[in-house]
């Protein structure tokens, strides 16, 4: 029998802000450290072994590409196993195959590692965020605040990562393939971070609960009209083009500009922090619109961050760049996730998520290895994060175009 989401009503029961905190650790795994870690390891995996820009980039497209399945699938995956099930299951396999990219050096076998990590990472992603957003709705009142956390829970991931990969790379110095412990070492965080996420599910109390309504099959009950998400759906598909070339690369970007070990692990923990606080700095702006607003101005400040350490390579600059770019570029993913809860019934919130983290993968498969290609060309990394935070200019005009389903209704 599958596992049922609790209602509202029983989670409204239980301490949301222990148990958003506990789901948050569902963002870590997926993204903090089974994707977002990868840019630590990029510099020292290429000089090692050989690779091209374009061939790093799509080591993260493979990643995408993965998640794009998983994404797909990952409905009916929770129609038959519950998404407590999925989520904890998905975060055991993203360890396990993040624990395999330490075992091989050919190009071949860590594409296919990165693109299985990325099919459970998105079961672990879209169960989370399901989960999440029945939380914030038993807590209405600070519903953004609760969905901020589950998001900004990948700010721990990355936090986690500068603070335990530079270190094993540090150790490991001479070793041949000495990245492959920090692989190790963040399946085994990632491990702990599965604990915590059983731990929530065990603590949702889903089995007694009212049973939530099901989930349609596709085709089987009335259309959800997605495509009246249209312009917010384009916008977040060029925030994943964007944001994924900045997160793949700008590790790179400061190695190039002379940034030492100790400056990037400083960058990427104040990045992560930021991703944390973020959680409350943009609740307020997810609970008062129910358009495209947020993703809007979100998307905009990425480009600035983005651009930021391309026109100086100054060490404020690309501080003030990590901490921008951290404070915002999850509560974009909030905001889509806000944007569904405000316009569908709960019934359809698992098909919308889906519908918006289909479009998240698209944008990233094409971000990495396009930004990688245009970085192997004239004006190197520079160039490449010039088109990318182009990118998220372009989504931002977009997303601003995107009204309330229910302002429409009511015209």
């Amino acid at each position: 029998m599958p596992t049922t989401l609790a209602s509202p009503t029983s989670i409204s029961a239980q301490p949301t802000l222990r148990l958003a905190f506990a789901l948050s650790m569902g963002a870590a795994v997926s993204l903090g450290i089974t994707r977002f870690a990868y840019a630590l390891l990029l510099p020292p995996m290429r000089a090692d072994l050989g690779w091209s820009y374009a061939l790093a980039g799509g080591m993260n497209t493979a990643n995408a590409v993965g998640y794009l399945v998983g994404a797909l699938g990952t409905p009916a995956l929770m129609r038959r196993f519950g998404a407590t099930r999925l989520l904890v299951f998905g975060a055991v396999l993203a360890s396990v195959f993040m624990a395999g990219s330490g075992f091989v050096t050919d190009a071949s076998a860590l594409l296919l590692q990165r693109l299985l990590a990325g099919v459970a990472s998105a079961w672990v992603f879209v169960a989370g965020g399901l989960l999440a957003a029945r939380l914030s709705e038993a807590g209405s009142a600070r519903g953004g605040l609760l969905l901020g956390i589950y998001y900004g829970g990948t700010g721990f991931g990355i936090l986690l990562s500068a603070l335990l990969v530079p270190q094993v790379l540090r150790a490991a110095a001479g070793v041949p393939h000495g990245w492959a412990w920090a692989w190790w070492a963040l399946a085994v965080a990632s491990a702990a971070a599965t604990c915590l996420l059983a731990w929530a599910g065990r603590a949702m109390p889903q089995q007694t609960a009212a049973p939530a309504a099901p989930v349609a099959a596709p085709g089987s009950a009335p259309p959800v009209a997605l495509h009246r998400f249209g312009w917010a759906l384009a916008g977040y598909a060029l925030f994943g083009m964007g944001y994924i070339g900045y997160m793949t690369f700008v590790i790179a970007l400061l190695r190039e500009q002379g940034a030492s070990a100790g400056f990037v692990t400083l960058f990427y923990a104040l990045l992560g922090i930021a991703c944390v606080a973020s959680s409350r700095l943009w609740a307020g702006l997810l609970d008062r619109y129910r358009g495209g607003q947020p993703q809007a101005l979100l998307n905009g400040l990425l480009g600035v961050a983005t651009l930021l350490p391309v026109l100086s390579s100054a060490a404020p600059v690309a501080l003030i760049s990590g901490v921008l770019f951290g404070a915002v570029f999850l509560s974009v993913v909030a905001s889509t996730t806000a944007l569904v809860r405000h316009n569908l019934p709960p019934s359809r919130w698992a098909q919308g998520i889906s519908a918006f983290t289909i479009i998240f993968a698209l944008g990233q498969i094409v971000g990495p290895t396009v930004t990688g290609w245009i970085s192997d060309g004239p004006g190197g990394l520079a160039r490449g994060l010039v088109a990318s935070a182009m990118a998220l200019w372009l989504g931002a005009v977009l997303a601003s175009r995107q009204h309330s389903l229910q302002r429409e209704a009511s015209q």
